[in-house]
């Protein structure tokens, strides 16, 4: 199974995502993240991401930041984006009904429905607001671990 996380840079949101959730999942599952722009292109998660995810045992340090690409849409099962307008980008790349199945806002996948389904981009923010951001990950990806693995 392989999963893939987006959010806009690929530096915040989706390096959380993707730290998580492979901590919550079997080592046979595959898990990525992506942005939907290329400007942090190379480059390593926010040093507050990577700090919030240190304080909870989680180190994201060595991941990299790389833009989406059709052939993603291609090879992962699940593709999660962290808002709508990431969504929105993600499924405009789809190719076909197919694709488009594979693409879902992160926190409905996780059964979240209704007015709360983003996970909100904490980049202006403090590091209170990516402890919040990391909880709200946290959260989600245990319940989608427990779909995928069950």
């Amino acid at each position: 199974m392989k999963i893939l996380v987006v959010c806009l840079g690929n530096i915040c949101r989706s390096p959380l995502g993707e730290g998580i959730l492979k901590s919550k999942l079997p080592e046979n599952f595959v898990v990525d993240s992506v942005g939907t722009i290329s400007m942090h292109e190379g480059k390593k998660p926010d040093e507050r991401s990577i700090e919030i995810a240190k304080n909870h045992g989680i180190d994201i340090s060595n991941q990299r930041s790389r833009p989406i690409t059709k052939a993603d849409l291609e090879n992962f099962d699940h593709i999660y984006c962290m808002d709508l307008s990431v969504y929105e980008d993600v499924i405009s790349m789809a190719k076909n009904e197919e694709q488009r199945k594979k693409i879902s806002l992160f926190l409905e996948a996780a059964g979240n429905n209704g007015e709360n389904n983003e996970v909100p981009d904490p980049y202006w923010g403090n590091l209170a607001d990516f402890e919040n951001v990391y909880q709200m990950i946290d959260e989600a990806s245990s319940k989608i671990a427990q779909k995928l693995v069950n």
